[in-house]
């Protein structure tokens, strides 16, 4: 077996909750970087661009450049501008996720008739005036993707409603299924992280607070699959979920030590 030589970190729930680090996750992290292992940070929410998320965790104390951090916006605009350069595109989604989607030469649009896709982003200014110009478009043809999946977003003192509502939405009122998800359980998402550390799949592990995206990503795409207790999936959601972690860790403190014991094993 290969040593294990990366980690791919998930952010809100396995990192940080909120404005606060989860306890010891900033000297987990300078650990494993101290060890010489390549990390990069996930994220599936398109609320912020990857500056403002590198930002965030040199803020909170865990000093990282923006190519460390990939999240879903990223993923998203990159497949677009490569399967579908210039096309014109309406986003449910805030101000950063519209301007990655510029930065890859996509033209923003809500003529229902010259919009070519959907997106269906994390937006919490979602209301009747976007659900209804995505509703014309898809009910005219135009391809229907999403950032992400996730049913909510971990915050400091609970949760808080994310894409899934917004897929939701779209899908009851038009009969349509979502196409396609870039962002986390998203191949194109472990693609894009892989690409960043410049490893293979065997030589790393995703650590993440989420079964059905996190878990399920890396039992899907050949890493090792971490859950973390911190988040939204707890112990016994384990036992009903299909995706199953190979370990399972109260938080990010003990990714040191599980570490050492991985390559112990190798």
């Amino acid at each position: 077996m290969a040593k294990i030589r990366g980690y791919l970190l998930d952010l809100d729930g396995t990192v940080y909750r909120g404005e606060r680090l989860i306890p010891g996750a900033a000297e987990a992290v300078a650990e494993l970087r101290r060890r010489g292992r390549r990390i990069v940070f996930l994220s599936n929410k398109p609320l912020y661009s990857r500056r403002d998320y590198a930002e965030k965790l040199t803020r909170l104390g865990i000093p990282t450049p923006q190519d460390e951090v990939i999240n879903s916006s990223l993923v998203l605009a990159r497949f677009l501008a490569r399967e579908a350069p210039g096309a014109r595109v309406f986003a449910i989604g805030e101000l950063p996720l519209l301007l990655e989607l510029c930065r890859a030469g996509l033209e923003l649009c809500e003529d229902p008739e010259r919009i070519q896709y959907v997106v269906a982003a994390f937006d919490r200014t979602f209301d009747y005036r976007k659900l209804n110009i995505a509703f014309q478009a898809l009910k005219r043809g135009a391809r229907f993707i999403a950032t992400n999946p996730d049913r909510t977003c971990p915050v400091e003192g609970g949760e808080i409603p994310d894409a899934a509502g917004v897929i939701a939405a779209l899908e009851a009122t038009t009969g349509r299924k979502v196409e396609l998800v870039l962002g986390k359980p998203s191949e194109h998402m472990v693609r894009a992280a892989l690409e960043v550390l410049g490893l293979s799949a065997r030589e790393c592990v995703m650590v993440g607070d989420r079964l059905e995206t996190d878990i399920r990503m890396a039992k899907e795409n050949g890493l090792i699959a971490v859950l973390t207790l911190t988040g939204v999936s707890s112990q016994e959601d384990i036992g009903t979920s299909a995706w199953k972690p190979d370990h399972v860790i109260e938080s990010i403190a003990e990714l040191p030590a599980l570490d050492r014991e991985l390559n112990e094993r190798r």
